[in-house]
């Protein structure tokens, strides 16, 4: 069957004689085109395998950051930096434990966030711009909504396995003293993507690489690392700075990884908080993300 594909579909125009021909033929011929028509069934899985072989690429990266990053942060903090804070400061000041193990589980939400920001901004914006894969996946029976659930599921299969290392390091270290420390993983995964789904809804949008991402990453992740709880609790930062930890999904996260790592003590309600706030997030950059990709690749 030849002529031009209808975006979004995979089906071919009108103008082909063969499809006119089906048009008006069989009721068999014309269930055919409207099946071809419709998005595949399990369409974001597709899109799911081929960024992970994208991902692929870079492996090494991925397995050398993924390893060393953890052992050099929390040897740094363990053998150095905590070691000067237990000794000069009460252990009431990091919320009675020992300041690595204060400090592991926002390292953790950290790196979940430093994985979304990697995964959903240049490569996103590079999907729509510099190498538009995402108008050539759309041409086929698979949908921008898809496209949009493939690209989350293929960064959480990346997330997952990486923080789960930072985890086992942490571990190495003695810096999880609760049996359910464990549950800090899903905390910091719930942080990353949550975060990571915001960016790919703005990122989306970008019809030119001006400097905007960088911007980003300057004046909106590096402040969000800074004045998120993550080296000392948000108590600390005078009062007009600290709705900058209360509006940040990193202070949530991290908070509620505390409080599976070691117990942290919070009421009931702001437990409930966090995770609320984190699935707020995850939920409206997600479906932000899903009109934006419509809108642009169904022009």
């Amino acid at each position: 069957m030849s002529g031009p594909l209808r975006r979004g579909t995979g089906t071919p125009f009108a103008t082909d004689p063969a499809v006119s021909d089906a048009a008006g033929g069989s009721a068999q011929a014309r269930a055919a085109i409207a099946a071809g028509s419709r998005p595949r069934r399990f369409g974001a899985w597709y899109v799911t395998e081929h960024r992970l072989r994208g991902m692929a690429s870079y492996r090494g990266t991925i397995i050398a950051t993924g390893i060393g990053n953890p052992l050099v942060y929390l040897f740094a903090l363990g053998v150095g930096l905590a070691t000067l804070v237990d000794r000069n400061l009460d252990g009431s000041s990091v919320g009675d434990v020992g300041y690595l193990a204060f400090v592991a589980p926002a390292l953790l939400a950290t790196a979940a966030v430093t994985i979304a920001s990697e995964e959903f901004t240049y490569p996103i914006f590079g999907g729509f711009k510099w190498n538009p894969i995402f108008f050539a996946i759309n041409a086929a029976p698979i949908s921008p909504r898809q496209i949009v659930d493939g690209q989350l599921l293929a960064v959480l299969f990346r997330m997952l396995p990486s923080c789960v290392v930072y985890y086992l390091v942490m571990l190495v270290f003695g810096a999880v003293p609760s049996m359910l420390g464990w549950l800090s993983i899903l905390a910091a995964v719930a942080t990353g993507m949550a975060v990571g789904a915001v960016l790919m809804s703005y990122t989306a949008t970008l019809q030119t690489d001006t400097g905007q991402i960088a911007m980003l990453m300057r004046f909106g992740l590096t402040p969000m690392f800074l004045f998120s709880g993550t080296f000392f609790p948000l108590s600390q930062l005078p009062v007009g700075l600290q709705w900058i930890g209360w509006i940040s999904p990193l202070w949530h996260g991290t908070e509620l990884g505390r409080v599976f790592s070691y117990g942290h003590a919070e009421p009931l309600w702001l437990t409930v908080l966090h995770v609320a706030y984190l699935s707020a997030w995850l939920v409206v950059g997600w479906l932000v993300s899903r009109r934006v990709a419509t809108r642009r690749l169904n022009k």
